[in-house]
């Protein structure tokens, strides 16, 4: 299916480092809010116009959405939004178990003043967050709180890593609606993990961040339209 023309409120975010990284930004963000859907071919054109640059910065970034399996470039056509299979899905909360428990608990047990407190602040706004329903600033909480646990872990390249695997898992939709979850539901996973890092308690907080990770992978599996395998479910 091809878009109609239609506005597509899209908007470009305020901090990013070049216009190639904002159209990127306002691309993922476009999916996340379900205004890009996965499947159907947008036009290049119409991209530029709606965000009021021109077209090298978007074809910039299209080429790399490309290069990270996010989308799908035609030539002449447009671009297509490219939705993550199951096993995608897996392969990535895979990668994710490998690297979120253990750097939860380094950062309970070694982290110092400056990294448990940005565990908690980030905790703080996700769950004021939920609790007056704000959705858009909610998820930026969430990747705030993840991001505060590797990088208070000392691995920055972790964080950079999660990141753009989050940027394929947001291809399934609004995640409130992929997984079937409240913003309150979701704020409570992570309670744990907040809490075990404030009290230096590490085999809570990586016990805390597994459990989050893979009830969160089964949903999205799920979501993605196949069943969770034993094996990987308990991988990592």
């Amino acid at each position: 299916m091809t878009d109609t023309g239609g506005a597509l409120g899209l908007v470009l975010p305020d901090d990013a480092a070049s216009l190639a990284d904002a159209v990127v930004g306002a691309v993922r963000d476009g999916v996340s809010r379900g205004v890009l859907d996965p499947g159907e071919t947008y036009s290049v054109y119409r991209l530029a116009d709606e965000l009021g640059v021109s077209r090298s910065p978007v074809r910039e970034a299209l080429l790399r959405l490309a290069e990270a399996g996010l989308v799908t470039i035609a030539r002449n056509r447009g671009f297509t939004v490219v939705r993550p299979s199951p096993h995608d899905v897996e392969e990535i909360f895979e990668i994710r178990r490998a690297l979120e428990p253990a750097a939860a608990r380094r950062v309970a047990e070694a982290g110092d003043a400056t990294a448990r407190a940005a565990v908690a602040a980030a905790y703080d706004a996700l769950d004021a967050a939920a609790g007056r329903g704000d959705e858009p600033a909610f998820w930026r909480a969430d990747r705030a709180l993840h991001d505060a646990v590797l990088r208070g872990a000392g691995n920055a390249r972790a964080a950079a890593v999660v990141e753009q695997l989050r940027a394929t898992t947001v291809l399934l939709g609004p995640p409130t609606t992929a997984t079937g979850r409240t913003l309150r539901e979701v704020a409570d996973e992570h309670a744990p993990v907040a809490t075990a890092v404030a009290a230096g308690d590490g085999a809570a907080a990586e016990a805390a961040m597994r459990a989050h990770l893979e009830r969160t992978a089964a949903l999205l599996v799920a979501a993605a339209g196949g069943p969770v395998s034993a094996g990987r479910r308990r991988a990592g």
